[in-house]
């Protein structure tokens, strides 16, 4: 017979219970925590891939970064994807050419309706304002920047986590209004920001090549409620885009 004396009482029951839980707790919470971080360093690496490839593209073509998006012959050519005439989507030159196309997903970004001219979403954007250059877009330069005019590349965003209210976003935008580079209108800026989705940090490639995760989302012109949730700009002006000192 079972000496009682060896038994447990109902409140080392619940003591051991109650331990077991905390410890199952700490380990679900440890797995997340090591997913997040994971996804976050395969986001990063995606990007620094990105950006090496935009580099020697534009080293193939006279120091010239591509073109944000462009019509060219009927066919709308943009930074990640082209649309043909018969509307089929294929990957751009840039990423079919240098093979970045199986890197172009950020693997925590889950997607959203606005997916920009039926292309598929990949979570990433580029920089539009001041490196790319969306035709017909106002402003008074009338094509992409050269490697040459980048004054300070470690500190100009070239591409990173794209995001805003309804989704994806593929075109990154500074915040303030430039005449000469970007004068596209606040709901343009809006709808390109940055989204803060790796525990509160965003990716951002530079033009030098190097990646960083930032944990500042600045709103626009300082005023709260403009951006969305969880998504904001770079810096409170345009020097994270422009490389201005």
């Amino acid at each position: 017979m079972r000496d009682p004396r060896c038994a447990f009482t109902l409140i080392e029951l619940i003591v051991v219970v109650g331990t077991l839980a905390m410890l199952a707790g700490l380990t679900i919470s440890s797995v997340g925590a090591a997913r997040d971080a994971a996804k976050r360093a395969a986001c990063a690496s995606n990007l620094g891939m990105m950006a090496k490839a935009a580099i020697a593209y534009a080293d193939d073509h006279r120091g010239q970064f591509p073109w944000a998006s462009r019509r060219v012959n009927g066919e709308l050519i943009c930074w990640d994807f082209i649309t043909g005439k018969d509307g089929t989507v294929r990957p751009g030159e840039m990423w079919s050419g240098y093979g970045i196309v199986s890197v172009m997903q950020c693997p925590a970004f889950a997607g959203g309706k606005a997916n920009w001219k039926d292309n598929p979403f990949t979570g990433y954007n580029y920089n539009s304002s001041y490196i790319g250059k969306v035709e017909g877009d106002p402003g008074k330069r009338t094509g992409p920047a050269r490697i040459s005019q980048i004054r300070d590349p470690g500190r100009t965003a070239l591409f990173g986590d794209g995001q805003y209210g309804s989704g994806a976003n593929k075109f990154m935008r500074a915040p303030i209004s430039d005449r000469t580079h970007d004068a596209s209108a606040k709901s343009v800026r809006l709808a390109g920001t940055q989204g803060f989705r790796h525990g509160g940090k965003t990716n951002v490639a530079f033009c030098d090549g190097h990646v960083e995760s930032l944990a500042q989302p600045y709103q626009y012109g300082g005023e709260e409620g403009f951006t969305a949730q969880d998504c904001g700009f770079l810096s409170p002006d345009n020097r994270l885009y422009s490389g201005a000192d």
